[in-house]
């Protein structure tokens, strides 16, 4: 019987980890990949207790970008995104397709295009995430954007999923005013990464 008080609180990662390599193993094709991607991370954030705590710490100064696992052939990597109060990324792209679920908090997004002359405009009005929601981007959908935590008084949290091992892909900031191009790659903020297999303190409690 298993003992109650043995709680495998990473779970939920591990089994969304489980299904996104299934998944990624039987197409890379976006249009394949995207929306039953989106629909694991819909149902990975429904809760938020099975965060590791040091992948929930904000940075005074810097919103942070804690890997919580890439995929050995780099098919995928999920990210957790912590703001601190006020904290905004510059406008960027990805240059693969992404996810972002809202764990925690609430951020405030910004899409933009180039234009023919390669100025930026913004699209649409700023769209608001509350915990649930998902948000995709994409190179085939829209991929420029700027991402702000909603609040100044506290953190914010968010679950982003990637096409590939984002930390390493070669990517682009833009000058808001002129529109011109910087290249970037953006690593991770730890060198730590969630254990997501020890599993021995559930398994030990289930021998007879």
């Amino acid at each position: 019987m298993t003992n109650p008080a043995v709680i495998d609180q990473i779970a939920p990662l591990r089994h969304f980890v489980a299904q996104m390599t299934q998944l990624v193993g039987q197409s890379q094709a976006e249009d394949i990949v995207r929306p039953k991607a989106k629909a694991l991370l819909q149902d990975l954030i429904k809760t938020d207790d099975w965060l590791p705590d040091f992948c929930a710490v904000p940075h005074p100064q810097y919103y942070q970008q804690y890997l919580l696992h890439a995929d050995p052939l780099e098919r995928f990597s999920v990210v957790s995104f912590v703001w601190g109060p006020g904290q905004a990324t510059p406008i960027h792209d990805h240059m693969v397709w992404g996810l972002i679920g809202m764990l925690r908090g609430s951020e405030k997004g910004q899409r933009y295009i180039r234009n023919s002359a390669g100025q930026l405009e913004a699209v649409g009005h700023e769209e608001t995430l509350l915990p649930g929601d998902v948000d995709e981007v994409s190179p085939s959908i829209g991929d420029i954007h700027i991402v702000k935590n909603a609040f100044d008084d506290k953190p914010s949290i968010s679950i982003h999923v990637y096409g590939g091992n984002i930390g390493a892909v070669k990517r682009h900031v833009y000058d808001p005013q002129t529109g011109s191009v910087k290249n970037f790659v953006s690593g991770y903020s730890s060198s730590q990464i969630p254990n997501l297999w020890d599993r021995s303190a559930q398994v030990r409690s289930e021998l007879s």
